[in-house]
């Protein structure tokens, strides 16, 4: 036989357990808290930009064969952008304790569809480090490109700014409370429901029914003693008025 649960069966064990799932919901949020604040290293970013040219004799008349020509020479220079040929120069430019694979991890090479314009994005804990490395990069490459490619068409666009008070990319306070905070419930609530289903004690007629597929015949009520001698002086009370009339 199939056991069903009703929502009322559902509410009541949630209230039964709200404690426990505030308790554990509340856990979660401190964690999340002491974690962010504490264990997290903070992340800056800085960005920098180049903007590929057309050379004077494709500015007559751009064709499709020409624009794709362009998108796949971007896209060349993406990759040779973080290749160990402009990140070794760049690391020994400012003295920096990374190899070029874990520069590379930090540099971030994109542009939008059919443009021209070359973002090129940093991030890591030290943020004047994170400027100088976009800044860096992009004049290495543009100094270096044309001894790879034969071809000088390479132009700084906007350079990556120090700021007085920059603000982190991560980690991000408030996301991270929220996750905890779904988290947290999440698992209160399967504990509760956990703690419910483990929970084999006969608590009311209808657990005993269930338990033993027998109905219930009578039930003998607990009386408290306090609330017994309270009648038993209440009747006796009661008696003495009438005799007395």
């Amino acid at each position: 036989m199939e056991e069903t649960i009703s929502l009322q069966e559902i509410w009541e064990i949630l209230k039964k357990r709200l404690g426990l799932i505030a308790i554990v919901t509340a856990i979660a949020l401190v964690l999340s808290f002491v974690a962010t604040t504490f264990f997290m290293t903070p992340q800056y970013e800085a960005n920098s930009q180049f903007i590929v040219n057309q050379a004077d004799q494709q500015q007559q008349e751009i064709t499709s064969n020409e624009i794709r020509t362009n998108v796949e020479l971007i896209n060349t220079y993406n990759v040779i952008i973080q290749s160990p040929a402009i990140l070794d120069l760049v690391i020994d430019d400012l003295g920096l304790e990374l190899s070029a694979s874990q520069l590379a991890n930090r540099i971030s090479v994109n542009n939008a569809d059919q443009s021209q314009v070359v973002s090129v994005q940093v991030t890591g804990p030290d943020h004047d480090q994170a400027v100088d490395i976009a800044n860096t990069t992009v004049e290495i490459f543009k100094n270096e490109i044309p001894s790879y490619m034969n071809v000088d068409n390479v132009g700084i666009l906007s350079e990556a700014m120090h700021q007085a008070d920059p603000s982190q990319i991560s980690p991000n306070l408030s996301l991270n409370l929220a996750i905890a905070f779904v988290l947290g419930l999440m698992v209160g609530v399967g504990l509760a429901f956990l703690l419910e289903y483990l929970d084999n004690t006969i608590k009311t007629e209808e657990d005993l029914e269930s338990s033993l597929e027998m109905p219930v015949m009578g039930i003998i009520s607990t009386i408290d003693l306090e609330e017994g001698n309270a009648t038993r002086k209440s009747r006796k009370a009661r008696k003495g008025v009438n005799i007395g009339s």
